[in-house]
């Protein structure tokens, strides 16, 4: 139970780090390609950690769902 507290506070930490990054680009006038770049980075791999995480809780919703129907 404690990862899966764990991980629903990394999904809301990366999501709220996504939301900083876009943020940032959205207030440059002129934006640093090093520190993009970076910033670009950093996304896609929260990205891939979030996308993953989802794909488990997808997985534990269809589980259940299907625990739902055998008890029926």
């Amino acid at each position: 139970m404690a990862k899966e507290k764990s991980d629903t506070k990394n999904l809301n930490s990366n999501l709220k780090r996504l939301s900083e990054i876009t943020e940032w680009f959205d207030n440059q006038e002129e934006i640093d390609v090093e520190e993009g770049l970076n910033k670009v980075k950093e996304a896609v791999g929260l990205i891939k950690a979030s996308k993953e995480r989802l794909k488990a809780v997808e997985n534990e919703f269809e589980e259940i769902k299907k625990e739902m129907d055998i008890e029926d």
